[in-house]
C-alpha cells in the first residue's frame, strides 16, 4: 500500500476489525487495502522514524510526522515493541476508535502489525496538542478568551459523545492537555484512547485497576479504583482550570498556597476573587463567561463524585442554558504519593492541605501563567496493577 485512502463511512474500519483477527503473539494480520499500512510504507513516510520527525512521546510510545507518496500528512504512533502494556493499548485503541467518530475526537486512519511492531496512523494536526500552546510563554498569546472558551466547549462535546451519544459508552480515563490535539483552526480533538474503557450501560460505577495521569485522577478512582463517567468529568474540570489560568495543575515554583491549581482556584472563588485566576496573557476576556466557566470547573472537581455534573449538564451550564449554578463543595487533589495511601484515609484530608490561615493578600493574588516559570516535562500515563 503506497497511499492513504480515507474511509467512506465511520463504520468501515469497524467492519475490517470484525472480518479479520489480530494475533499479537505471532504478529500476523490479514490486510485490508484501505486500513492496513505496511511497516515499509510507514518507515518511508517518516524517513525511517527519524528524530526530527518526532512529534512527541507518551507513556507507551512515540509519535512521528509522516507524509505518504500522494502527499497526505499523517501522524504515526509507534508503540514500544517490548511493552506488554503497549500491546494492550494498541488493541484497545483500535477496537474503540473503530466504532466512534465525532468532530471533537481524533480520527484513526489505520494501523500496522508486523513482527513486534505495533503502529497506529492518525490524521495529522499541525498545531500539535493543547499543552504546546497553553504552557508556552509566547504561543499562549494566540489563545484569546474566545479561542479558550471554544476549546473548553469542544472538549466537553467530545466527552458527551463518548459518555452518552456514541454507539459504545466509553470512559477515556486520561483526559489532559497533551491528549487534546488542535487542528488548523484550533478546534480541539480528544486523542489517545489506549487507556479508554467500555462501560456497561446499566452500571453507575465499577471497580477496576488504576490507569491514568496523577493530578487529573478523581479521588475515588485514584484511591479506590472506583470508575464512572464522573472520573472523566473530574479530569475535564482540571483541564478547564488549566485553560483559564494558563497554569499546569501544579507548579512548585510558586508560593505554597498557590502551588496546587485546583485548590488555589477554590480559594480564589471562595474569597470572591475568581477573576484573578485568569491568565494575564488571555486577551478580550468576557468576565461573566469566565466566572461561569470557573464555577463549572469547580463543580467538576468536587470531592464527592455524585455532586459532579454529567457532561450534558456541563455543556448547558457553560453555554448559559442553566441560569442558577449550585455552589461547589471543596475539591480534592490527588498526587502520586497520596494515591498509595490507605483507603481508610478521609477524603477531606487528601491533597495539599487547605491552608485556611492564608492571608488575604495571598488569596487575592493574581494567577501567574505557568509559562513564566520553570516547567517539568509532560506527565506520562501510568498504570497501577492493583487498585488499593
Amino acid at each position: 500500500m503506497n497511499s492513504l485512502i480515507l474511509p467512506t463511512s465511520p463504520w468501515s474500519f469497524s467492519n475490517v476489525i470484525e472480518r479479520h483477527e489480530f494475533s499479537l503473539d505471532s504478529g500476523l494480520l490479514l490486510q485490508d487495502q484501505k486500513f492496513v499500512f505496511s511497516l515499509e510504507v510507514l518507515a518511508e513516510a517518516t524517513e525511517n522514524f527519524q528524530d526530527n520527525k518526532k512529534l512527541g512521546e507518551g507513556g507507551f510510545g512515540e509519535v512521528y510526522k509522516g507524509k505518504t507518496k500522494d502527499g497526505n500528512e499523517i501522524a504515526v504512533k509507534k508503540l514500544s515493541a517490548k511493552s506488554a502494556q503497549g500491546k494492550k493499548e494498541f488493541m484497545n485503541e483500535v477496537k474503540l476508535m473503530a466504532n466512534i467518530q465525532h468532530r471533537n475526537l481524533a480520527r484513526l486512519l489505520g494501523c500496522c502489525v508486523e513482527g513486534n511492531e505495533r503502529l497506529l496512523v492518525y490524521e495529522y494536526f499541525p498545531n500539535k496538542s493543547l499543552d504546546t500552546f497553553l504552557f508556552d510563554s509566547e504561543k499562549c498569546r494566540e489563545l484569546d478568551w474566545q479561542k479558550r472558551y471554544n476549546i473548553i466547549i469542544g472538549i466537553a462535546r467530545g466527552l458527551l459523545y463518548l459518555h452518552e451519544d456514541s454507539q459504545l459508552r466509553i470512559i477515556h480515563r486520561d483526559i489532559k492537555a497533551n491528549n487534546i490535539l488542535l487542528d488548523h483552526k484550533l478546534n480541539p480533538k480528544i486523542a489517545d484512547f489506549g487507556l479508554a474503557r467500555l462501560f456497561p450501560g446499566d452500571e453507575t460505577h465499577v471497580h477496576t485497576t488504576i490507569a491514568g495521569t496523577f493530578g487529573y485522577m478523581a479521588p475515588e478512582y485514584a484511591m479506590q479504583g472506583q470508575l464512572s463517567v464522573k472520573v472523566d468529568v473530574y479530569s475535564f474540570g482540571v483541564v478547564l482550570l488549566e485553560i483559564i489560568s494558563g497554569r499546569k495543575k501544579n507548579n512548585f515554583y510558586l508560593p505554597y498556597v498557590m502551588q496546587n491549581l485546583v485548590l488555589w482556584a477554590w480559594k480564589l472563588f471562595k474569597a470572591g476573587n475568581a477573576l484573578n485566576l485568569v491568565d494575564s496573557k488571555a486577551s478580550d476576556v468576557t468576565e461573566e463567561q469566565v466566572l461561569r466557566c470557573i464555577h463549572v470547573g469547580l463543580l467538576c472537581v468536587q470531592a464527592n463524585a455524585t455532586l459532579r455534573p454529567v457532561m450534558s449538564n456541563v455543556i448547558m451550564m457553560l453555554s448559559g442554558k442553566i441560569d442558577e449554578l449550585p455552589n461547589p463543595s471543596k475539591p480534592v487533589f490527588i498526587n502520586n504519593s497520596e494515591s498509595h495511601a490507605s483507603n481508610s484515609k478521609s477524603m477531606s484530608g487528601l491533597g495539599i492541605e487547605d491552608n485556611e490561615s492564608a492571608t488575604t493578600s495571598q488569596i487575592s493574588g493574581s494567577a501567574t501563567s505557568s509559562s513564566s516559570g520553570i516547567h517539568s516535562v509532560n506527565e506520562t500515563s501510568v498504570t497501577v496493577v492493583e487498585a488499593r
